[in-house]
């Protein structure tokens, strides 16, 4: 019977950060300020990038899928391409320059001026995204954090931030999941719902 009790009070965690979420104002109008400034950059002819570590690299990775492959609508791909995927880089990189580096020769590589860069760290505090959004803004790509709600070094380095209402790991990382999905309906709305 514990396990039972374990699992059910896991699930009223989940459900209780998520009405949280629901219900937090500054979180809803991130999440659409967030949708609509990728949008312009997507209409403008610029790209995503993402990163993360562990869980927050699959979100990158499964934010980066949903934009070029589809996800409610049957339409063009959208550029957008995770920086966790290519182990050739991601060692060769880490080798020469030492893993905080992984992702800011990336986004100094493959990033330019009005591209956007997501950096997902529940914690705020992962070397290698915080290199990588100080390497955006000197090189001109919008900045956008998906957190926690601690106060962290990644905050100022951000043009927006997602901080979902939590500061357990893995509820964060299922808010940022549900808002990323939110993100890309309302990105697929603004490009290929005919106006009117």
């Amino acid at each position: 019977m514990s396990d039972m009790h374990d699992i059910r009070a896991h699930f009223a965690r989940s459900l209780e950060v998520l009405q949280a979420a629901s219900r937090d104002e500054s979180l809803l109008r991130a999440v659409s300020a967030i949708a609509e400034l990728i949008a312009r950059a997507f209409a403008s002819g610029h790209k995503v990038l993402l990163a993360g570590n562990g869980g927050s690299a699959a979100d990158a990775q499964h934010i980066a899928a949903e934009f070029l492959s589809r996800f409610r609508l049957d339409r063009r791909p959208l550029p957008a391409l995770a920086l966790t995927t290519d182990t050739s880089v991601l060692t060769a990189i880490g080798n020469d320059f030492g893993f905080d580096q992984a992702f800011e020769r990336q986004v100094r590589g493959l990033g330019a001026k009005g591209d956007v860069f997501i950096g997902i760290s529940t914690s705020g505090r992962s070397p290698n995204v915080i290199a990588a959004l100080k390497a955006a803004r000197e090189i001109g790509v919008v900045t956008i954090g998906f957190t926690g709600s601690k106060q962290s070094e990644m905050l100022p380095l951000c043009d927006l931030v997602l901080a979902a209402p939590s500061d357990d790991t893995a509820l964060i990382q299922q808010i940022h999941i549900v808002a990323a999905h939110a993100i890309c309906d309302r990105v697929e709305h603004a490009l290929f719902t005919p106006k009117g």
